[in-house]
Parts: C-alpha cells; structure tokens; sequence
C-alpha cells in the first residue's frame, strides 16, 4: 500500500526500531512472567520490568514505586478517578475538571456523577485557556479532585500546571492531570501532582501499555484498585504484566529524557513551517493561541468547505484528523473547538496537524500544496 504523509502523531506515533528491537528478546527468549518468582524466567523479566520503571520515573522525576503499569492511559484515567471516588465512598464529593477534557476524563466522570459525584466543568476562552480565579472559585469543602489535563490533544494548548498545583495546595485537594500528549514532546515533572496518567503509543512506544504515576509520602488517600486478582503493581492493578510493552515504554522514556530538547526545536521548526504557508491560504484560522502550546500540533480551521469533503480529500495525500482519533468517528463538531466558542460548521471543517520526528521539510512542503489545491477545488 502506498501510504500518504503521516501527521496524525497525536493519535499514534510509529515505533521506533530500537524499542521494537529491544521489546522483541521478551516475547519469545525471555518470555517469563514477571511474578513467577522462583526460576531465572520470571526473574529475567521482573528485572526488565522494574528497570523499565526506573525509566519511566526517570523521565517525570518521580519514585520508581509511584508508577503502576496499566494497558494505557484511558485505564489509569479511570484507576485515577473512579479509584478516588471509591475511596470517598458515602462522603459527599465534588470533582473539577474542563469543557476541553480528553472523552476518557469526561466520560468517566459523567460515570461517578450518575453514582453521586458532583462535576464542575469550567469554561475556556477562544484559545481554550480557563480562568484560574474562577478554579479556585469552584472549589467547596466537598471538593476531592481537580482533573485538568497538561496539554489538549486537539490544540496542544498547555495549562499552566505548576499555578493549578499551587491551588490544589493551598487548599489541600487531589490534583490529577492527564499528560498522554506532554509526556515525551516537552518536559513533565511530578512535583505538586498527586496522579498523573500516560501512554507508550503517544511518544514512540507501543500500544496497550501506559501507567498511572501515584504520588507517595503524602497524606492523600491512594485510589481503589479497579481490578483485583493477584494483587500485581502493589495491589493497584491485578494481571499479567504485559513485559514486552513495559519494557518499550522505559525505553520510550529513556529515549525522550535523552532527545526531548533536540526533538522539540526540531518540529517546531517544521510546524512553524507548515502553520506560515497553511495560514497564507485565504480563510484561514488558527484555532490556538501562538502561545504556551505542544511544539509539534497545529489545530487550523478552513472557511468555504465542508468539512467531510475536505478531511476525505486531504487524507487521500495526508494523513491528519478532525480531532481526537477517539472521536473521529461521529460527524460531530469536536467539542474542544465548540468549547472554544468556534462555530458547528467552521469546527467541522478544522484540520488537526500533529508532527512527529520522522516528518521532514519535504513532507511539510508537500502537505502546504496539497491543502492548497484542495482548498482551490473544493472552493470552485
């Protein structure tokens, strides 16, 4: 098959040989379950596996106990929230989040409200940013959590965590972030956060593996453990532990502790590129702020078009998305962008572009000419 131009690094990203490389010796060599305790196997691969979290923790400058291995970030979402609100069971409790929330961090919390959980969703401005007077506003002596992400998977905007910590802080509430799209793309650090949710898949690593960093040493009840039997990662989360995927998620970690700053200026470079020449096309309109935002996404909207037709076409050349892959399959408008205050038909008809360190100058040149002489088409 001949594949188009691949910017959707935000939904996936492409393994990268030397983590396919090192995760293959533990599918077949050593193949040994990391709780068999009692011959070489198993501790072949519980040595890989805890190696991996001193990785991991590595990278977010945390303790490699706090760090629970999950099948990704939408179960360690869900260990964070529904754990926490297990815990405060027959309290009243009262969570604060955002309108631009993942779908896995709003859903789950529409779940806890239809079981007595009380959710205030703050509103953005037009660049998506929220108003931290009115965050601290919200919270009530009920309140358990604030739930705000590190970076949107749509605009790459970037909250300004260390202030919401310092809130969280002073008032003595549970401060959880989803940081899947800022882990491995700018620098994350765990201090002033108390559960933190991630991805392999998102920084080069593979699917079906993520982890729930749980901070430790605090007075801060630890989430109820969502699935039981075995009482594997600490009691938090029963199973067998997935060892080729964890040990391509240290790597991940590894590599992007290694090159976060070289990667970064690099597509940021190219996004700057493709954001110039998409935005001199008349009808325009950048749906972010030029601020405080993920180096490698541009969220760009297109007048004059629908939006099918003009998602059909460019993906038959480039490979982008409307939004969050786990969205893409309903015509509706992203909620991100209506949060934004972006009119139905113009959010519909809005591009998300997201690069990766494989993207070249020639990959962004082609990508300029194709939305170009799409634009031209659908616009005649």
């Amino acid at each position: 098959m001949n594949y188009p131009i691949y910017l959707d690094h935000n939904a996936t990203t492409p393994v990268a040989p030397v983590i396919l490389e090192a995760m293959l010796p533990y599918f077949s060599t050593h193949f040994g379950n990391a709780a068999s305790k009692n011959h070489p196997f198993g501790w072949m691969a519980e040595n890989a596996v805890e190696e991996a979290r001193e990785k991991l923790a590595h990278l977010i400058q945390a303790k490699p106990k706090e760090l629970i291995f999950t099948s990704g970030a939408t179960e360690a979402i869900n260990l964070a929230i529904k754990g926490t609100f297990d815990h405060y069971q027959g309290e009243q409790q009262h969570y604060i989040s955002c309108v631009t929330e993942h779908k896995a961090v709003l859903d789950t919390l529409s779940s806890i409200a239809k079981k007595g959980a009380e959710v205030s969703l703050l509103p953005v401005n037009p660049t998506g940013k929220i108003d931290l007077e009115q965050l601290e506003a919200s919270i009530t002596p009920t309140t358990k959590m604030i739930c705000l992400m590190w970076a949107n998977n749509e605009t790459g905007l970037i909250h300004p965590i260390e202030e919401i910590a310092a809130i969280a802080e002073r008032h003595n509430v549970i401060f959880f972030t989803d940081a899947v799209q800022a882990i491995g793309k700018i620098p994350v650090n765990s201090s002033g956060i108390h559960l933190m949710a991630l991805s392999a898949h998102k920084f080069y690593g593979p699917k079906g593996v993520g982890a729930l960093f749980i901070r430790h040493n605090h007075t801060f009840p630890k989430p109820q453990p969502l699935i039981e039997g075995g009482g594997h990662e600490k009691g938090f989360r029963s199973g067998t532990l997935n060892v080729p995927g964890i040990i391509g998620l240290g790597m991940a970690a590894e590599i992007a502790k290694d090159h976060i700053d070289l990667y970064s200026n690099q597509i940021e470079k190219l996004r700057y590129e493709l954001e110039s020449g998409i935005l001199a096309l008349e009808g325009t309109v950048l749906n972010a702020s030029q601020e405080n935002r993920l180096p490698h996404v541009t969220n760009i909207s297109f007048e004059g078009v629908e939006g099918e037709d003009l998602l059909r076409e460019i993906n038959r050349f480039v490979a982008v998305s409307s939004g969050s892959a786990c969205s893409s399959i309903t015509p509706k408008p992203s909620h991100v962008l209506d949060a934004m205050g972006i009119e139905a038909d113009l959010a519909r008809a809005s591009i998300r572009f997201s690069l990766g360190i494989s993207t070249t100058h020639e990959e962004i040149e082609q990508t300029i000419t194709v939305v170009r002489a799409v634009l031209s088409r659908l616009r005649s």
